[in-house]
């Protein structure tokens, strides 16, 4: 029996998870007033948005770099959609940051007035299947799979929270409605000092040395994953749940982790599919650690 209808809810061909979607901020997004110095993080899940989170909140908030100010970066970036802590987000002073999966067509109409800014992280879908499969079966509001080949079909026929990564990637066909930045997560992942140095420029912040050496140091993986302000251990576990208490929100979080679970004819196929849907997007895919 398929009960993926218990876990996800369809508005206008996208799919959130059921439980935690906030439809009435969904439905009357096109109301929503988009500030001038508004940020928005979008991503398709499991592609950088919790690291990006912690990114622009230790680029933003002196109190997040020297810890002096409790506030986990749910809440100094909260996901516009879930709202997971019903946060009133016209109280939020400026700057105000907002993390979503939302698709270009479900965002704010307020943000083709290209004042506010948009940073758009993607990653190579093989890697997201991967961080995707094992996240759905930890977390208890997500349908589990038995199999990692199950788990690749739904992730293709879009049965997953955010629908197809195909479909989610045209953000970029649509890139010339909004003030967007586009960041592959392996560039940031092999390079961080540079990405952080490029999204300072994008959002017009301009840091010293010493304080960008601190944004650096503290997004680390390591440093994060150690982090409670920024590692989603406890939202995940006493907040939404888990099947387990093994595991982590942040994983591995490397590049290249599909080759120790596609089959040769699962790579194929796969490859097919991307060549097919992605040969008008022209952005770099990076597969692998050692790739330039």
């Amino acid at each position: 029996m398929d009960n993926t209808k218990e876990y996800l809810f369809e508005f206008k061909g996208y799919n959130f998870e059921r439980s935690l979607v906030k439809m009435h901020i969904v439905r009357s997004a096109d109301d929503f007033e988009i500030r001038d110095d508004h940020v928005f993080i979008v991503t398709y899940p499991k592609s950088g948005t919790v690291w990006t989170q912690q990114i622009l909140s230790l680029i933003y908030f002196e109190g997040h770099r020297n810890r002096t100010e409790d506030i986990k970066t749910i809440d100094r970036a909260p996901f516009f959609e879930y709202n997971n802590h019903n946060l009133d987000f016209t109280k939020i002073p400026s700057p105000q940051i907002f993390s979503s999966h939302l698709p270009y067509y479900l965002v704010p109409k307020g943000l083709k007035n290209k004042k506010a800014k948009i940073l758009y992280i993607y990653r190579n879908p093989k890697d997201v299947l991967v961080s995707f499969f094992h996240f759905s079966n930890w977390v208890a509001r997500l349908k589990p799979s038995d199999t990692f080949e199950n788990f690749m079909e739904m992730f293709l026929d879009g049965q997953v929270v955010g629908s197809r990564w195909f479909d989610h990637i045209k953000w970029y066909e649509h890139r010339h409605d909004f003030n967007i930045l586009f960041m592959s997560y392996e560039d940031m992942k092999k390079d961080l000092r540079s990405a952080v140095l490029k999204i300072c420029r994008f959002l017009e912040k301009q840091l010293s040395e010493e304080v960008v050496d601190t944004v650096v140091n503290q997004a680390t993986f390591q440093n994060m994953k150690t982090n409670p302000q920024a590692n989603y251990h406890d939202i995940i576990k006493y907040e939404i749940g888990t099947r387990s208490d093994k595991g982590h929100f942040l994983r591995k979080g490397t590049i290249g982790d599909w080759k120790h679970h596609f089959t040769v004819e699962q790579n194929e196929r796969f490859d097919q599919i991307f060549q097919r849907e992605t040969k008008d997007i022209p952005l770099k895919f990076i597969w692998d650690i050692n790739e330039e």
